[in-house]
């Protein structure tokens, strides 16, 4: 629920350590990813997008109450030590126990499904760099963009070839489909009290 700044210089240096990084993000008041030694600032994130988070978390969670996958939100850190990133989704679903990440106690490793809520300054990052970051997790099944200037979702979804394939959909009348954990959302509730699904 953040949106990425440019990357911030932090100790007076261009690149951190891991541990540095870490130490640096618990004792900062924002939010940061951190990526191949460069850390970027996150900084706050407009009403659609807050309105749009609390929607699908809400349905999300209610559907997976009492099944093995959980959603959390974006105080939830996760590492991928594939390639060094560490970030926070705005929405990531873990399923069975969490695993944290070897580097540090307090990120966890290994979604299933991740979900960002698209802002104009983030979108592109979204779509592309950030996904091709988030398709080196070898457990990500699904990766859902949700526009919060128009209704506008974007579904990447694994195939049996382990390709991904998109499903948009544009229409409050539609139902996002989420299958690697059996559920599905009315868009025009995840759009709901934000004037965009009339």
């Amino acid at each position: 629920m953040y949106e990425v700044r440019e990357p911030a210089i932090a100790y007076g240096k261009q690149k951190l350590t891991i541990e540095e990084y870490l130490r640096f993000e618990e004792e900062s008041m924002e939010k940061h990813e951190y990526y191949q030694g460069e850390i970027f600032a996150m900084s706050g994130a407009s009403s659609n997008h807050n309105i749009i988070f609390v929607n699908l978390l809400r349905d999300i969670a209610v559907a997976l109450k009492g099944k093995p996958c959980r959603p959390y939100g974006p105080d939830m850190r996760m590492h991928i030590p594939e390639n060094t990133l560490y970030t926070y989704p705005d929405i990531s679903i873990y399923c069975g126990n969490l695993e944290n990440s070897a580097t540090d106690p307090d990120s966890v490793i290994k979604p299933a499904i991740i979900i960002e809520i698209l802002s104009p300054s983030t979108k592109q990052y979204d779509r592309g760099g950030k996904f091709k970051l988030y398709r080196d997790i070898p457990t990500l099944k699904e990766y859902i963009l949700v526009d919060s200037e128009s209704v506008t979702i974007e579904a990447f979804r694994l195939n049996q070839k382990n390709n991904w394939e998109l499903e948009e959909y544009k229409s409050p009348d539609q139902i996002l489909s989420i299958p690697s954990v059996s559920l599905s959302v009315p868009v025009s509730e995840i759009y709901e009290g934000t004037k965009l699904a009339k």
